[in-house]
């Protein structure tokens, strides 16, 4: 069977297999283009000519009590990241609309540092500027803040919210290489939890941590069991002094194009997005992740590595004759 003909059943419907999945992404490097060219006409049917532009704000950071191996925030690690409080409710605001007004961003996440938000004042905080969001811009509100309980997703979808972010990670069967202060099926409940209250998710996963092909399509088939709308591909950018650091294997960019394909294939009308670690990983062959299917990407920088200039990733979208879509939650 062909990547064409493959493509085609997706679009009419049917859901791809494991083993046929596993193929995929192990496709050789001189049939890669023939696959990226199918991905990317399922996604052409799906999501059409446009991509959509996430940005972030690492609102509160450091001392997080878990011990993720890629973190830098991680008390369990010696990192030269940043640590600071909560930021205000107006200097989040202010991010959230200059990444509008700047970068084009269509969506703004407000991301916070440890395992939960436990403290009434910092939820209260998040929850102003969530509003200010919601009542002055025309971004997608989103939040990334670890567990959280079915009453502070109540809270803050009553200020404006629509998406949570809560990736898996790695596939479950390799979630303890990763972590081992809190446990996978947490994470589930959280996704869980904002799905009941009718919020959107964004859930995915950072590569390069050591997993296998397989485990790779296993975190996908989860994803797609979930039915999240969003799934962002972070390619790990190996910070010193976290122990993912110390075996770390780059990935190479046709590597990482098979990866986004084939997670195309699985989840055909979920938006696909390329965040963090992209410029490493891809180098020159960056424009290339909208052509494997990928659909959004992060502009501005990440939570503790500088991205590209925001006018570049505007520019390297055009040029592909891309437009800028904005989230319909």
């Amino acid at each position: 069977m062909t990547y064409k003909t493959l493509s085609r059943q997706i679009i009419e419907g049917k859901k791809i297999s494991f083993d046929k999945a596993l193929q995929l992404i192990k496709t050789s490097d001189g049939d890669t283009f023939d696959l990226l060219s199918a991905a990317n006409h399922i996604k052409q049917n799906f999501k059409g000519n446009k991509v959509k532009l996430c940005a972030i704000i690492n609102a509160k950071s450091g001392k997080c009590s878990e011990n993720c191996s890629f973190c830098a925030q991680s008390v369990h690690h010696k990192t030269s990241s940043d640590v600071y409080p909560l930021m205000s409710d107006e200097d989040i605001f202010s991010a959230a609309k200059n990444s509008q007004d700047k970068m084009g961003a269509t969506c703004f996440s407000v991301v916070t540092s440890g395992k939960s938000i436990v403290k009434e004042d910092e939820l209260s905080t998040i929850g102003s500027a969530i509003k200010n969001i919601t009542d002055k811009t025309n971004l997608n509100r989103c939040v990334s803040m670890g567990t959280l309980s079915k009453n502070q997703i109540e809270e803050l979808k009553s200020k404006g919210l629509k998406r949570l972010h809560h990736n898996l990670e790695t596939a479950e069967s390799f979630f303890d290489n990763v972590c081992t202060t809190h446990t996978y099926k947490e994470r589930l409940e959280t996704i869980k939890a904002a799905k009941e209250a009718g919020l959107s998710v964004c859930s995915g996963g950072i590569f390069g941590l050591g997993e296998t092909l397989e485990q790779r399509i296993e975190l996908a088939f989860t994803l797609r069991e979930l039915d999240v709308e969003s799934v962002p591909i972070n390619i790990l950018n190996p910070i010193e002094g976290t122990p993912a650091a110390k075996n770390y294997k780059q990935m190479e960019p046709l590597e990482v194009l098979r990866l986004i394909a084939t997670y195309r294939f699985i989840l055909p009308k979920a938006d696909i997005g390329v965040f963090g670690g992209r410029e490493r990983a891809l180098r020159d062959l960056q424009p290339l992740m909208f052509m494997a299917g990928a659909n959004v990407t992060l502009v501005g920088n990440y939570l503790t590595t500088k991205g590209q200039a925001p006018e570049k990733d505007l520019q390297m979208i055009a040029d592909l004759g891309l437009k800028i879509d904005k989230y319909s939650a």
